[in-house]
């Protein structure tokens, strides 16, 4: 019996990446859709190139595919309209490689949707999927969107909504977070401790394997989340142990450091170090899905990988 035919959206992307090398090393033959042309990503079977806002025909993408891996999308808006950068590659592309999915009857559609589409920045609440979806900006309600329009395609769907993804390669907030433990200076950040789950993109894959196997119809989103949500403090303890370091922390009142970040005009970058967010992946954890390690692990082995 051949190989199971996944097509991968965004597998030139930070998660994407991780993702084609997870399927190709798991036995699945990988068909890659590609916005421009491009040399295909070594780990691929076929390479397709497609505009996945203007999908008029995807017949020949989709032949003998078995399920979709969508990854692609839109993190920063690129215009000063983002409601309509995001509903457009967020909501709408999502929406048209779904119906043409169904058209070309595809087993499974797997969405790498976000956390942000059932809650904001933070919560005081633990998130799971039984939490009512209430997203606070563009980005979330795009993705919450997404969701909605696969659940009126017929197609069996499964959104999956990671918090805080982690790995090799990774940008944006967990990047700025290890310059900051790379720095040789003690940081004074010992007094924060709100929680905030993350989760790997070894484990993410592993979340996409999951759902991929699974033998009954899904049409739900899944929460991904590390069992084991951190304080800042101890995630950046855990970088600086993977770089031979000590923490170096000191406590300064939360108070008092959000004062000094406000006149240094960091108030925005206070505010994401020092409220939490914690999600339990109780759906996954049903299906058989287990994180590839600890976090406290995990950022280690990010931190000895990125020196």
């Amino acid at each position: 019996m051949s190989a199971k035919l996944v097509a991968l959206t965004g597998a030139t992307g930070f998660i994407g990446r991780h993702l084609l090398r997870a399927l190709s090393a798991r036995g699945y033959r990988v068909r890659v859709l590609l916005r421009r042309p491009i040399a295909v990503p070594e780990g691929a079977s076929s390479a397709v190139v497609g505009d996945l806002t203007r999908p008029m025909n995807m017949a020949a993408a989709l032949t003998d595919v078995d399920a979709i891996v969508h990854s692609a999308g839109l993190a920063h808006a690129m215009s000063g309209a983002p409601e309509d950068d995001y509903r457009t590659l967020n909501t709408e592309a999502t929406h048209r490689l779904a119906e043409a999915a169904a058209r070309a009857k595809v087993r499974r559609f797997v969405f790498l949707s976000s956390i942000r589409a059932q809650v904001g920045a933070s919560s005081d609440r633990v998130q799971t999927e039984h939490e009512a979806p209430a997203p606070t900006d563009a980005y979330g309600r795009s993705k919450l969107a997404a969701e909605e329009a696969l659940a009126g395609t017929g197609l069996d769907w499964v959104a999956l909504r990671p918090v805080l993804v982690y790995g090799a390669g990774v940008k944006g907030n967990m990047a700025a977070l290890l310059r900051l433990a790379r720095s040789p200076y003690p940081l004074p950040l010992a007094s924060l401790h709100k929680r905030r789950s993350l989760v790997s993109v070894e484990s993410l894959a592993g979340a996409v394997e999951t759902v991929l196997a699974a033998a009954a119809p899904l049409r739900r989103p899944l929460v991904v989340a590390d069992p084991d949500a951190l304080t800042l403090p101890e995630m950046v303890a855990a970088l600086r142990s993977g770089l031979g370091r000590s923490p170096g922390l000191v406590p300064v009142p939360a108070p008092l450091l959000g004062l000094a970040c406000r006149l240094a005009g960091r108030e925005a970058a206070f505010s994401r170090l020092s409220t939490g967010l914690v999600a339990r992946a109780d759906g996954l954890m049903a299906l058989g899905w287990h994180p590839a390690a600890p976090s406290r692990d995990g950022l280690a082995a990010l931190a000895r990988a990125e020196t």
